[in-house]
């Protein structure tokens, strides 16, 4: 017997149902038996076992960012060595030429940002 348009969507709709129910129960409880004594200690920031210093609202300098981005694009860049390693007997010449390529561009890149200092901490 084929099934109808709407019953094809019941199994979805009965798991969104229960998912939200089970997050709106787990709020509830949550807020039913979680502690209420709020204490300084107990509202303070935690960093680390460390006392806190200054302001959370502090900015950090742009040289930070550049190199937590700079970090993250190498990084990737270095993930796509993975799969050419793996399939380089079946890539030939023309993928080892192509990877000499990409890895020629990231050696420029990397020279570049060396040259401009943005990976030299001491400032």
């Amino acid at each position: 017997m084929p099934l109808t348009p709407l019953q094809t969507y019941f199994p979805i709709g009965l798991v969104l149902l229960v998912g939200s129910g089970l997050a709106l129960v787990l709020l509830l409880l949550a807020n039913v038996l979680g502690p209420r004594r709020p204490n300084a200690a107990k509202m303070s920031p935690f960093e680390c076992g460390s006392v806190p210093v200054g302001s959370a609202r502090d900015r950090f300098g742009v040289k930070f960012y550049v190199v937590a981005l700079l970090f993250i694009v190498f990084d990737i860049e270095a993930v796509f060595l993975f799969p050419w390693a793996v399939l380089s007997t079946e890539l030939g010449w023309a993928g080892y030429v192509e990877m000499l390529i990409f890895v020629a561009t990231l050696v420029v890149g990397l020279a570049y940002v060396w040259k401009k200092g943005v990976l030299d901490w001491a400032e």
